[in-house]
């Protein structure tokens, strides 16, 4: 089961930070110029939220001791 809860939040975090980019991109007033640097942002923004989001999975699941 916890598989099922991993692969859907993964789906759901690949389209918010998806969206949080843009919406950097849209408050900076431009696109960033050099792929490279769009992919590393993208990658620190899904990074910090799968982190916060799977230790968070990963406490709720865990049977009560």
């Amino acid at each position: 089961m916890e598989a099922i809860y991993y692969t859907l939040v993964a789906a759901g975090l690949y389209f918010m930070s998806d969206r949080l980019l843009d919406r950097i991109e849209i408050i900076r007033g431009e696109r960033f110029q050099n792929r490279a640097v769009r992919s590393l942002v993208f990658f620190l923004i899904i990074l910090v939220l799968a982190s916060i989001t799977f230790s968070l999975i990963n406490y709720l699941v865990q049977p009560p001791k």
